[in-house]
This record gives C-alpha cells, structure tokens and sequence, in this order.
C-alpha cells in the first residue's frame, strides 16, 4: 500500500476516533480543564499524531491507545459524581486567596502563585485594589473566582426596589433574505407589518435585508446587504414633527381666512392646543 495512502487512512481513522471520544466526553472537558484534563489532552494529541504518521505505531495499537486515554477522563469523572472525595483527589479543593482584604500567604505558596500573577487574576477581573475584595478563591481549574465587598457592589433596579419591565431575547424574523415565519408567529407580528417597517429603512423587498432583528419594545433593527441603502432610510420622528407642525399653521391660517366667529374660535382653540402638544413631545421627536 502506498505510504501517502496509509497516512490518510491513519489520520481519518485518528481524527474519527477523537471526534467520537470528544462528544462523549462532553462540554465539561473544555469549560472546566483542570491539571490533569489538560495533560490528558496533550497525550491524546500526542497519540493521534504519532499514529497518523508513524507506520512503525500499528493502527489497532494506536486506536486501542486513544480509547484507553479517552476513557480515563470519562470514568474518573463517571466516579467523582459518585463520590465527592474522589472527586478532590483528582481535582483538588479550591482555595481561599483573600478574604476581608487579607492576602493568604501560605496559600499562595502552596498554589505556587506570585504576587504579580494574582494581581494580574484581579485586573482581569476588574479589579485594582486588594482591599476592594471580599473573597477570591482559587479554583481547581486554575481561575480567580472573586466576590467584591458588597458596598462597591453596582446598584440595581432591585436594590433601589424599583419594577422594571421584563424583556424577552431578540428574536431574528429575517436572515439571508428570508422571512423566519415560525417566529414572526410566535410574536404575533405579521408579514405586511414586517415589509412595512423594512421599508421605512431603507430595503426595498425582503431580499435585501441581511439581518432583521426585533426586541421585546418592537424596535426592529434591520441590516441590509448593502451599506449604501441605509442612505435611503426613512426618519419617522422628525416627519411626524414636521406633518404636526404643518397642520398646526393650517389651523392658524384657517383662523384667520374664515369669517364664521365659532369658526375662528374654534380654530384658534385648536391651533393653541396642538402648539402645545407639539412643544411637550418635540424633545422625543428630534
């Protein structure tokens, strides 16, 4: 057989392996990498290449090896959610860096971590005085997990006791040009709304529009695929302005060319409360 021939088939063989060993394995192994994970990985790796390239390495010998290596992490952690103790044996415990503002020396030795490496942790976390922290606490993965002290803590709608109006995710209702109908339904909006609100920014049909996205207030952002169309967009705000004060001035004007008294009157009345209406809502239309 020849040798390019023997590497191809090595190498699919190898990357099937991993990717079947990876889906088993789950999310977990990537979000949380702890010491040993991480060197599991690098042996995993270090087999697959070797295997690929190496036709002194049997291809039953490799593949056994990979399966091996890639149920080691499966059972220890099939283990540890069985029992907490094993669980510590292999990943070890978290440990309290600072607490109350108070650097724990000793843990930071035995964590083998200097002072510049856990002022770096905190600035990646925001964080630039040591007195600003409660507690930080190193976990088996190697992260700073850190509680700020609760009077630097931001304030929030609830702290104020103040009720805020709940809002639901984004949801796409176009995307490469197409109408997403399933959840146009679900928010109850319908095609010729859509098409009329893509419109007044600019898009000429549904085809130019990229990316169309509304929120929970019925905004609607559009992105079309073409920059230059937003040119054409459509200001509703300052042509209301200008529609209510052009009816304002006809109102004055008819005050003034009718002869009927009620008539004047009444046109007055009506030009004078709009004139208010416009002033108090104007900043909102700008």
């Amino acid at each position: 057989m020849p040798e390019l021939v023997l590497i191809l088939i090595r190498s699919i063989s190898a990357f099937i392996l991993l990717l079947i060993m990876t889906r088993i394995m789950g999310k977990k192994q990537l979000s949380q990498l702890t010491f040993f994970d991480y060197c599991v990985g690098i042996t995993i790796g270090s087999i697959a290449a070797t295997m690929s390239v190496d036709q002194n390495v049997k291809i039953a010998n490799g593949l056994v090896s990979l399966t091996i290596w890639g149920l080691f992490p499966i059972t220890l952690a099939f283990i540890g959610l069985k029992s907490r103790g094993f669980l510590r044996l292999t990943d070890g415990r978290p440990a309290i860096i600072i607490k109350d503002g108070e650097i724990f020396e000793e843990t930071m030795k035995k964590n083998q971590l200097a002072i510049n490496e856990l002022m770096l942790l905190l600035r990646e976390k925001g964080i630039f005085k040591v007195a600003d922290v409660e507690m930080a606490i190193m976990e088996t993965n190697g992260e700073l997990s850190v509680m700020k002290k609760t009077e630097l803590d931001p304030i929030t709608p609830k702290l104020l006791g103040m009720s805020i109006e709940k809002e639901h995710a984004p949801t796409v209702l176009i995307m490469d040009g197409e109408i997403l109908t399933t959840n146009l339904s679900a928010l109850g909006y319908s095609k010729e709304w859509l098409e009329g609100e893509i419109f007044k920014q600019g898009a000429t049909s549904i085809e130019d529009v990229f990316l169309a996205q509304v929120d929970s207030k019925g905004e609607l952002y559009v992105d079309l695929y073409h920059e230059r169309m937003k040119q054409n967009k459509i200001e509703e705000r300052p042509l209301l302005a200008a529609s209510l004060k052009k009816l304002q001035a006809d109102l004055e004007s008819f005050s003034l060319e009718t002869e009927n008294t009620d008539a004047k009157k009444m046109y007055k009345e009506q030009a004078k409360s709009l004139q208010n209406t416009i002033d108090s809502i104007l900043p909102y239309l700008k």
